[in-house]
């Protein structure tokens, strides 16, 4: 069960991620207008390297690391997702568990972002402070066959822009997700461990 419905979260974040834009992360703008504004630019791309994309998957791969996760703060969350097991971990194992588990959702969501370019989200209204250091920005999709798939992301100000550090599908937190998964792991057999299967699999996803 566990692996299903980690599954059914991944895709839905496939969702997320394919009409979320590069400038929603300027700063001196309303988040959700900045979303609103220039959501278009991840599908364009996408659409128009189509054809390429289906030759060579590699190809999104890029557009994934170009146009949208530069605005994740993937230390951030690799920290929350850790929770007191990055205190314990030495810089060594805080740095490779960072590059191992951003390039792990490189390549699980970004295979299946193809299949939600036609996805429309829907804005709800924004309840926040465009002053405040944190904002959380509420979104919906009406899935055909699913329904209606509430995704909210949680942004703060950084000195670089607003940055991504948690993002919530269906009431369930990419952070809380991921922490009782790994942290399982991590009690059983070491967060060695933990970023060698993480390894394994980035390789076998390279190589397939």
């Amino acid at each position: 069960m566990r692996i299903n419905r980690q599954n059914v979260w991944l895709n839905c974040l496939a969702i997320f991620l394919v009409l979320l834009p590069l400038s929603v992360f300027a700063t001196g703008d309303s988040p959700q207008q900045l979303v609103r504004d220039t959501s278009s630019r991840m599908l364009a791309a996408m659409r128009a390297g189509q054809d390429g994309i289906s030759q060579d998957p590699a190809r999104l791969y890029l557009l994934v690391e170009e146009i949208v996760l530069p605005n994740f703060d993937f230390r951030r969350m690799s920290q929350w997702v850790l929770g007191r097991n990055w205190r314990t971990a030495t810089p060594q194992q805080r740095e490779l568990f960072v590059v191992e588990f951003r390039q792990l959702l490189v390549r699980t969501y970004g295979s299946a972002l193809l299949e939600y370019a036609d996805e429309e989200l829907v804005y709800l209204p924004f309840t926040g402070s465009t002053d405040a250091k944190n904002v959380t920005v509420r979104t919906e999709i009406d899935q055909p066959g699913v329904g209606v798939i509430p995704i909210n992301y949680s942004m703060y100000r950084s000195n670089a822009g607003w940055k991504v550090y948690d993002i919530s599908i269906s009431g369930v937190s990419l952070v809380t997700n991921y922490r009782s998964t790994y942290g399982s792991i991590i009690r059983n057999d070491g967060i060695d461990h933990l970023i060698g299967r993480l390894a394994e699999r980035n390789r076998q996803q390279a190589d397939g």
